[in-house]
């Protein structure tokens, strides 16, 4: 391409320049997004240039398109995405391939398409200027200023200058993608947080700076504001249990930086559950300065393994008490059958035959009881021991 030489010959003001390079550079760091910092620069850039004609293309290589996330243009309206970029006869496609600032005329732009044997894009200008934005070596689009005009409204040198602003560009696009990308984790991870069935909560020197909704419902509580800047001591029932899991928690985050403990907590209404309660810390000078703490309500868990264990109990008893009760059976009916063959035997009197029945009948109730039992209850025996009761376990106890 053969550069004509412009006849522009006005003069830059050296100190508005530098203004407006500071003015971008400032719109990099204060803008909120994309879109804020585009017009900013615009606006800026403004000042030493015609900018009527202005845009910027960012290309994205995987799908071969590029789109237009700002674009003013006196002639053509914003472009849609382009797909199959790599085909087109663009000028903005020529910069990514160059990897470098250019200039064309309007003759270069028509020879160009013909090369290309395609219709360029948009409505032919009479110069246009284009520099690459590059990041980490890698060119993901172009800042581009054209004029319908005359070829005389801007100067070769005016390229240095828009490159310069390119690279500004490129930068507050690589910083405003990463934090835009770690406000979409950040938003995500909230979202983890709040969905999660676990209490979670800052806590700073034993004081709730921010707690989940699992918090609110584990506790009994409607708003977050009645924890957020509120002493644990409101989930303890007492002021003793707050001291002595203090000294749990300070302990374990001094020496290990963790404290894994399960302790009964308090909730709104005051009544007590038992909470599995895990809690981390940095902090080494003064471990509970900021932590990371995680409560599951455990009451049902400690519920259910009580309850599995009176079953196994249960179980050992009626196994116990069948064996008993198919062993005593046959010795029994022995012995009632005897007293019955010894009704008419002289030897024996009525009332000591009567109270061999009597004792046999006590031990087939016992049995019965035994056979019978659905549940498993103790009763206190001498030499501090405990039975079971089998008067108060079957199903038919009064």
């Amino acid at each position: 391409m053969k550069l004509k030489k412009n006849k522009n010959t006005r003069v830059r003001d050296a100190n508005k320049t530098l203004e407006v390079l500071f003015e971008i550079s400032e719109a990099v760091t204060t803008t909120l997004n994309l879109d804020e910092l585009y017009r900013a620069i615009h606006k800026s850039l403004g000042k030493i240039l015609n900018v009527d004609n202005f845009y910027i293309a960012l290309h994205h290589g995987k799908k071969d398109s590029i789109t237009f996330p700002y674009h003013v243009d006196e002639k053509d309206d914003n472009p849609e995405e382009i797909f199959n970029f790599s085909k087109t006869a663009s000028l903005t496609g020529r910069i990514i391939k160059a990897r470098k600032p250019l200039i064309f005329f309007e003759q270069d732009i028509i020879d160009f398409a013909k090369v290309q044997k395609q219709k360029t894009i948009g409505t032919i200008c009479k110069i246009w200027l284009g520099a690459p934005l590059i990041i980490k070596n890698r060119v993901i689009g172009v800042i581009a200023i054209q004029s319908f005009n005359s070829p005389d409204d801007y100067k070769i040198e005016d390229l240095n200058l828009l490159n310069t602003i390119s690279q500004h560009i490129a930068l507050a696009i690589e910083r405003k993608e990463s934090e835009e990308a770690l406000k979409e984790q950040q938003k995500i991870l909230k979202k983890i947080v709040e969905s999660s069935p676990v209490g979670i909560c800052l806590v700073e020197n034993r004081i709730f700076k921010w707690v989940n909704n699992e918090m609110l419902n584990m506790f009994g509580y409607e708003k977050k504001e009645d924890f957020e800047n509120t002493d644990v001591r409101m989930i303890y029932s007492s002021e003793a249990d707050y001291k002595k899991a203090g000294k749990i928690i300070y302990q374990d985050l001094k020496d290990k930086g963790k404290s894994d403990f399960d302790f009964d907590l308090k909730r709104k209404d005051g009544t007590l559950f038992k909470a599995h309660v895990i809690m981390t810390s940095s902090g080494a000078e003064n471990p509970i300065e900021s932590t990371i703490v995680t409560l599951a309500d455990i009451s049902q868990r400690e519920l259910a393994q009580k309850e599995k264990l009176e079953r196994e109990k249960l179980q050992g008893v009626l196994e116990m008490a069948g064996a008993v009760c198919h062993e005593i059976n046959q010795p029994l009916q022995t012995i009632l059958g005897y007293s019955t063959l010894y009704q008419d035997n002289e030897a024996i009197s009525f009332r000591e035959l009567n109270n061999i029945k009597n004792q046999a009948t006590r031990i087939g109730n016992i049995t019965k009881r035994l056979s019978n039992i659905t549940r498993y209850k103790t009763m206190n025996y001498p030499g501090d021991t405990k039975i079971v009761d089998i008067w108060n376990s079957s199903h038919d106890a009064s």
